[in-house]
C-alpha cells in the first residue's frame, strides 16, 4: 500500500511540474502594417490563441483570419473575400520552437532575447520562418514579442493589378502575446 501512495505522489509531482511548464493565451495580439504612398493599411487581431511549453521551447499559435479589424470596413471586406479568402482558409497557424529557451530564467523577472524558428501557414501555404523576439518574465507571466516580414506572394495571395501599387510587397507583422500558466480546464489547444 505504501508503494501505491508513493507512486501516486510521484505522479502528482510530475503532473504539477508539467502543468507549470505550459503557458497559454487566448487573447494574444497580432497586427500587420503595409506602408504605401497613397494609404497605409493596418489591421489588428486580439483573438490569437497560443501555447508555449517552456520545458521544450515548443510554441504554437492559431489566428482566426476574420478577427482582423481594419480602420475601414471596405478594407476588411476585401481582405477576407478577395485576398485571404477566409471562407476557404479561416485561420493561420504557426508551429515552432524557441531555439534558446535555456537562456530564459523563468525564476527571475527580466527581458530575454530569443530566436524562434518554425512553420507559418497562411492562405493554405506553409513556409519555414526564422525570427528574433523577446520573452519578458514578470510576476509569473510571460510576454512574447516579435516582428516578422511576410510577402503575400509567398503564400499565394493574389493582389489584383489595379490595387497592387496600394499594398506593400512586404507586410510587417507584429506579434504580442501574454501567457498565463496553463490550466487544463481553462483552455483548449488551438
Amino acid at each position: 500500500m505504501k508503494w501505491i501512495s508513493g507512486l501516486l505522489l510521484f505522479w502528482l509531482t510530475i503532473c504539477a511540474g508539467h502543468a507549470q511548464s505550459r503557458y497559454f493565451t487566448r487573447t494574444g495580439s497580432i497586427s500587420f502594417f503595409s506602408e504605401e504612398v497613397l494609404e497605409n493599411i493596418e489591421a489588428h487581431n486580439k483573438q490569437v490563441s497560443s501555447f508555449l511549453d517552456v520545458s521544450t521551447g515548443d510554441l504554437v499559435f492559431s489566428v482566426p483570419m476574420k478577427a482582423f479589424q481594419f480602420r475601414k470596413s471596405l478594407m476588411q471586406e476585401h481582405f477576407n473575400e478577395n485576398y485571404i479568402e477566409s471562407h476557404k482558409y479561416p485561420k493561420s497557424t504557426f508551429k515552432g520552437n524557441i531555439q534558446n529557451m535555456q537562456a530564459v530564467n523563468l525564476q527571475q523577472d527580466g527581458t530575454y532575447k530569443v530566436k524562434v524558428n518554425g512553420q507559418l501557414t497562411i492562405h493554405g501555404v506553409t513556409k519555414p520562418i526564422d525570427a528574433d523576439g523577446t520573452l519578458e518574465v514578470k510576476g509569473g507571466r510571460i510576454g512574447a514579442k516579435s516582428v516578422i516580414n511576410v510577402k503575400p506572394e509567398d503564400y499565394n495571395i493574389q493582389i489584383p493589378l489595379l490595387v497592387r501599387g496600394h499594398i506593400a510587397e512586404i507586410i510587417q507583422v507584429t506579434i504580442d502575446l501574454l501567457y498565463e500558466p496553463y490550466q487544463a480546464n481553462a483552455a483548449k489547444q488551438p
